[in-house]
């Protein structure tokens, strides 16, 4: 954690043959009430092994999702402008975790529509956030989204349809995960 960011750890300890030992795939570090989502080894937005993704860490205070992330001069489309590909991306990682928070359910995205209000340059520094705002019945879940600069300008918004991952393709991509998400769906 850098310095400048205080915050609390959360560990588990195990039993170990008479005592106690910490078990690292269970920490989890409260940012001041924001609890640290698990990363994927995959995904091209939040995954730990895709030597071209993102990397962004993720975290919730138990409704809404939210990341910070800054786009390079690789994301260019347009000269000078993050291609919206990447924008439409990262709204639709916040809002799908946003899903999983709010009903304990992973989804896959049905449909999702992007407003983009302002042109956003490499190396601004952004604030995505996602949050539930209907579950129809744990069948289809309704999110919205916005991506804001450093000043709180709002750059983007984001509405989007989920749909909930079910039987062996759920479990396929728990497996997944690079960290615990017992936190997630305790």
């Amino acid at each position: 954690m850098p310095p400048h960011v205080r915050g609390r750890v959360k560990i588990r300890l195990v039993a170990d043959g008479g005592g106690f030992s910490l078990d690292p795939l269970h920490w989890t570090v409260d940012y001041g009430g924001m609890l640290k989502l698990p990363h994927t080894k995959s995904c091209f937005v939040c995954g730990l092994n895709n030597p071209i993704g993102l990397k962004l860490d993720f975290e919730t205070d138990g409704t809404r999702v939210r990341t910070r992330a800054v786009f390079g001069s690789e994301h260019v489309g347009f000269k000078g402008t993050v291609h919206g590909g990447f924008i439409a991306t990262l709204l639709d990682e916040v809002m799908v975790w946003a899903c999983g928070v709010q009903t304990k359910r992973f989804a896959y995205c049905a449909e999702l529509t992007v407003r983009f209000l302002e042109p956003i340059k490499p190396g601004d520094e952004l604030l995505a956030t996602g949050e539930l705002t209907a579950n129809r019945r744990n069948r289809l879940f309704e999110t919205s989204g916005r991506l804001e600069n450093q000043a709180g300008t709002v750059l983007a918004t984001a509405t989007a349809k989920y749909l909930p991952i079910k039987g062996d393709i759920l479990s396929e991509m728990l497996g997944d995960f690079a960290e615990s998400t017992s936190s997630l769906f305790e």
